[in-house]
C-alpha cells in the first residue's frame, strides 16, 4: 500500500519539515524488524493550530497564529519549547516538535516531542501585550498540555518571565499551582539551577569530546558562532575558559570579527545593553555573508534551522561544527561536510543539556527537593558525555555519521517503546 503524505503539508526541499523526513530515510535501514514502524515517526500524533487575540493598549484587537505540536508521546508526556518569532509555521513547529523526539530519546529521557510557536514579532508588544499573548496562547493550547501531558520550556524569544506567565495562567484554570506544566521558569517558582546556561554548557561538553576525539587541542583553537542568545553566549564562555579564541560572532544586529579573539569580559556588557554584539567596539564589523569564510577550528551554529547551505558548507574551514541551533544544516551541506572531513556533533544530541536540565527541573517540581547548581552540571556532564559515547560506538559500528548514529539510537527507542505499547484499540 502506497501511503499518501500529509494533505497539510506543502513539500519544500530546505524546509525544516523536509529535512527532518529525509533524515529518517536515512536512518530507517539501520532499523531491522522496526522498520515497518517508521511511518509512526513521519506523522505527527497531535497539531493544534488556535487563534490568539489580544487587545492592544491602543484598545484595538490584534489577533495571532498560535501552534502546539506533539510528535510521538510514546516514550512519556510531551516536553519541548514554546517560540515567538515572526515566521514560525506549522510545519516549522512540526519539524522542531520531531527532533524533540529524536533528542529526548537520544539522552534517553522519559519524554516524547512536542514543540510550540506563536507567529509574531515579540519586539513590537509591550510588556503588558506580551503578557496578555501568552496567557491567552496558554489558555488555547491547555487542553492538551499538563505535568503529565505535555510541558512547555523557553525557545526562541521566550524566558523565564514567559514560563511564568504560562504556569500562573494553567495553575489559575486548573485550581491549583502546578508548577511542573513548564519549565525553565524562575528559581522562585521552582525554577532549576542551571537552566539558563544547559543548552550550552551542553554544546561545550559534547564539543569538548568530539575535540578530544578528533585531536583537536581546545586551548588555542579558533571559534566562530553564530547566535549569540543564551545557548551561543554560554557555549562561547565555556570554550574561552577552556583556552579557545572566539573569533568571530554573528546574531540579529550583525557580524563581528577579530582575529586574536574577541574577550567575553568585556562583551557581555555590551550584549546587555543593546541586546546583540553588533555596537561591541572590541572587534571589527564584517558583512553577515563574510562569516562563513572566517578561518576557524570550530563552528557553532546557534540561531534557526537551515543556516548551513551546500555553498556555505563548502566554504567553511572548521574542523568540527556543533549544532547549537535545531536543524541549521541542510541535508546536502550535510554530505558536503562529511565528504570534506568537517565532523558534525548533531543538534539531536549537541544541545540537549537544555532539556536534560528542563527534565532535573521537572523531577525536582513534584519532589519539591531541589539540587545545587554543582549537583546539576555534575548528571548533566554525565548524561551527555555517556550519550554521546553510545551514540559514538553506534557510528563505529554501522561506519556512518554522528547524525545518522544519533537517529539510530533514538528512533530504536521510540520504535521499542511503540511496539511493545501496541496499537490501541
Amino acid at each position: 500500500m502506497i501511503l499518501s503524505p500529509l494533505s497539510y503539508v506543502t513539500p519544500h526541499p530546505n524546509g525544516p519539515w523536509q529535512t527532518y523526513l529525509s533524515q529518517v530515510d536515512r536512518v530507517l535501514p539501520y532499523l531491522g524488524h522496526l522498520a515497518r514502524w517508521g511511518e509512526t515517526l513521519k506523522r505527527p500524533k497531535r497539531t493544534l493550530i488556535v487563534d490568539v487575540p489580544i487587545e492592544l493598549d491602543d484598545g484595538s484587537v490584534a489577533h495571532f497564529e498560535g501552534y502546539r505540536v506533539q510528535h510521538n508521546l510514546s516514550r512519556g508526556p510531551g516536553k519541548g519549547g514554546v517560540r515567538y518569532h515572526p515566521d514560525v509555521t506549522l510545519e516549522e513547529v512540526m519539524a522542531l516538535a520531531a527532533w524533540m523526539s529524536i533528542k529526548n530519546a537520544a539522552v534517553n529521557l522519559p519524554y516524547g516531542g512536542a514543540k510550540g510557536g506563536i507567529r509574531v514579532d515579540p519586539k513590537q508588544l509591550s510588556h503588558k501585550e506580551l503578557e496578555r499573548m501568552t496567557r491567552r496562547y496558554t489558555s488555547e493550547i491547555g487542553i492538551i498540555i499538563g505535568p503529565h501531558q505535555d510541558i512547555p520550556a523557553p525557545d526562541v524569544n521566550t524566558n523565564p518571565q514567559i514560563m511564568a506567565w504560562m504556569m500562573d495562567t494553567y495553575s489559575m484554570n486548573t485550581g491549583t499551582t502546578a508548577t511542573g506544566v513548564v519549565t525553565g521558569k524562575p528559581i522562585h517558582l521552582g525554577g532549576s539551577l542551571g537552566r539558563v546556561k544547559a543548552t550550552g554548557r551542553g554544546v561545550f561538553v559534547t564539543g569538548r569530546e568530539a575535540a578530544r576525539r578528533i585531536g583537536l587541542n581546545l586551548d588555542g583553537a579558533r571559534v566562530a558562532v553564530q547566535g549569540f542568545g543564551n545557548v551561543g553566549s554560554a557555549a562561547a564562555e565555556l570554550f574561552a575558559q577552556a583556552g579557545a579564541k572566539i573569533v568571530a560572532i554573528q546574531d540579529h544586529t550583525g557580524t563581528i570579527f577579530n582575529d586574536r579573539g574577541i574577550d567575553m569580559a568585556e562583551l557581555m556588557p555590551t550584549l546587555k545593553q543593546y541586546g546583540g554584539v553588533g555596537d561591541f567596539k572590541g572587534a571589527d564589523k564584517i558583512d553577515d555573508e563574510s562569516f562563513w569564510d572566517v578561518k576557524c577550528d570550530i563552528l557553532i551554529p546557534a540561531a534557526l534551522e537551515s543556516q548551513i547551505t551546500p555553498e556555505r558548507a563548502q566554504r567553511t574551514s572548521a574542523k568540527l561544527v556543533l549544532e547549537g541551533a535545531n536543524g541549521p544544516t541542510l541535508p546536502s551541506a550535510d554530505d558536503i561536510l562529511a565528504d570534506r572531513g568537517v565532523l558534525v556533533v548533531p543538534d539531536v544530541i549537541c544541545n540537549a543539556g537544555g532539556v536534560t536540565v528542563s527534565y532535573f527541573e521537572w523531577v525536582q517540581d513534584f519532589s519539591s527537593f531541589f539540587w545545587t547548581e554543582d549537583e546539576i552540571n555534575m548528571k548533566l556532564d554525565k548524561i551527555m558525555v555517556g550519550a554521546l559515547k553510545r551514540i559514538w560506538d553506534t557510528a563505529d559500528k554501522h561506519k556512518v555519521t554522528l547524525r545518522t548514529a544519533t537517529f539510530a539510537v533514538a528512533c530504536e527507542r521510540i520504535l521499542i517503546a511503540r511496539e511493545e505499547r501496541g496499537l490501541y484499540p
